[in-house]
């Protein structure tokens, strides 16, 4: 009985909802035709006209507090959409109305067709949301004690947010620590450094470690945290170099022993890579890119597996530096590969020396007379790809918008990828002749080679809806986050600011005015009305006064 009338329910109000959905101008009109038949039994005229003799008797006055109440009104609620949309990305009444009474007029989401479909969806946009968000380590990132902590000293702001940090310290236990660090008394110690939150408290477990063991990765602590300057971070990291070829050494003889020896030897050789990385990067710091340059290479010849540190990125920075361009296309040879991932520093690079050797020529208005030349086209289509790969780099580049620190992660295509691109590279754009002006008369015309609404890119995957929620969690608040593609005003907040101001207006010219906008009034009430007025003299003259009477005798 009880599934029956649940049926029942469901019946009825799947048939109302059907009726709402394809008969609701039948229901309109049936509607008005009765309450034309009933207007002399509920006065309908005689209402009418006491309403006309009360708005007849109303002064200007009134009629100013109506509008600039109205004017008041709107404006608050445009404000509240304003600040809603600006936080959350969304029009507040559009949410309530799609979440609240969409369901309750019958609107089905055809996207979730059943249960098991529906799980089954979740969980690949779980997966692609996670895979479009991935937040990568900056291969650039700067020394935490020797240049973070220097600009806070100086400007009293905070360069790393808490969510770049943590991610960070995933990163070290990531890299650092092993199954088997229990084992052993000082990466026991180590092994909880990681995971400290206060750089006072890893700094001294850091120095408690030492006192037990020479501990690769408590010199890889205070070089990074506690060497004020990149002289003595780079002192730490020679001792910590020490340490760590040791460790590296005795853990290959072993490695083949169990998994243990395996996962240990794993820890070590990450240990080994980062020191070095970041030795060459105190090198390139120093003034000594030659060597750094020489490191990197042999570094990346030693281990050619490990490209999760990316260090063929800071291998073409330092080439640029040295002017080697040569060698900086035979390195994109390498790794600029359909098969490989991209990266903002791999095409903005390409374009770059495409642009190289045509810049230094280039003028717009020549070209706007004759043609792109072959090696013109060439360059403006790198940077066509440069820019739709990762469009927030241009304005950094062309000193549109301010740089701050890059922070120690970055989202791929978004802003924080731009800031650490332009922070290392803006200097060798600079100094390749035209290449500045370049960019700056093409890269706008990338955008009109995308599709729009974005369903699909021209030469890369579709962006992301989530970079703009990422970069803001990577990059601290003083700092404006660059959003593209920019999110199209709500209507409901287009409509409020009309009305806002529509009213405001009109509250201005009544009190101003009050005749005349009296005038303006009752001619427009008139002119709105005469289309029904003409409609109900029409159908007077059709049907007979006395129908009322008449249905009343039946």
């Amino acid at each position: 009985m009880a599934e029956a009338g649940t049926g029942f329910l469901e019946q009825l109000k799947s048939c109302i909802v059907w009726s709402w959905t394809y008969l609701w101008t039948l229901w309109f009109f049936i509607m008005l035709f009765l309450v034309y038949i009933l207007r002399v039994p509920l006065k309908i005229n005689d209402n009418l006209s006491t309403v006309s003799m009360f708005l007849n008797t109303l002064t200007p006055k009134f009629y100013v507090a109506l509008t600039g109440t109205s004017s008041l009104i709107s404006g608050l609620i445009l404000i509240f959409e304003w600040w809603y949309f600006r936080k959350y990305g969304t029009s507040f009444i559009e949410q309530v109305s799609v979440s609240h009474l969409r369901p309750l007029l019958g609107g089905v989401d055809n996207s979730a067709p059943s249960a098991a479909s529906s799980a089954n969806g979740d969980a690949d946009n779980s997966r692609q949301s996670v895979s479009e968000c991935k937040v990568w380590r900056n291969p650039l990132n700067l020394f935490r004690g020797a240049e973070y902590n220097r600009y806070t000293w100086v400007t009293g702001r905070e360069p790393l947010t808490y969510y770049d940090m943590n991610l960070s310290a995933q990163d070290h236990q990531t890299f650092f620590t092993c199954d088997t660090d229990h084992l052993r008394p000082a990466d026991a110690i180590m092994q909880k450094a990681w995971r400290e939150r206060n750089p006072q408290a890893r700094i001294s477990a850091a120095h408690e470690a030492l006192e037990l063991n020479e501990c690769a990765t408590a010199y890889i602590l205070l070089a990074e945290e506690e060497a004020t300057t990149i002289v003595e971070a780079e002192k730490l990291f020679k001792q910590a170099l020490k340490a760590g070829e040791g460790c590296y050494r005795r853990s290959q003889q072993l490695q083949h022993h169990g998994a243990q020896y395996e996962a240990q030897h794993r820890r070590d050789t990450n240990v080994l890579v980062y020191i070095k990385r970041r030795l060459a990067m105190c090198a390139r710091k120093l003034g000594r890119t030659r060597e750094a340059v020489k490191m990197m290479r042999d570094l990346m010849k030693e281990f050619p597996l490990l490209s999760m540190f990316n260090i063929h990125e800071n291998l073409l920075e330092a080439l640029l530096e040295l002017q080697a361009y040569a060698d900086v296309q035979a390195v994109l040879a390498k790794y600029d590969d359909i098969s490989l991932p991209k990266s903002a520093t791999i095409c903005y690079t390409a374009a770059l020396l495409k642009a190289r050797a045509v810049s230094d020529k280039f003028s717009p208005e020549a070209a706007s007379r004759r043609g792109l030349s072959t090696a013109e086209m060439n360059a403006v289509e790198a940077i066509h790809r440069a820019v739709e790969f990762n469009p927030h780099v241009p304005k950094y580049l062309l000193e549109m918008k301010s740089l701050i620190l890059p922070p120690e992660h970055i989202l791929k295509r978004g802003d924080s990828e731009a800031i650490a691109y332009a922070f290392f590279h803006l200097q060798h754009w600079k100094r390749v002749e035209g290449a500045l002006n370049l960019l700056h008369c093409t890269w706008e015309g990338t955008f009109r080679m995308i599709p729009y609404p974005l369903e699909k890119g021209h030469l890369f995957y579709p962006y992301p809806i989530c970079t703009e929620t990422a970069d803001r969690e990577l990059l601290p608040s003083f700092h404006e986050v660059s959003v593209y593609p920019k999110k199209e005003l709500p209507f409901f907040i287009l409509f409020t600011a009309g009305l806002c101001s529509f009213t405001a207006m009109l509250a201005l010219l009544t009190h101003q005015f009050p005749e005349l906008m009296g005038v303006f009034a009752k001619a427009f009430l008139s002119t709105l009305f005469a289309p029904l007025n003409f409609v109900m003299e029409k159908v007077e003259s059709i049907l007979p006064s006395s129908l009322w009477h008449q249905l009343t005798r039946i």
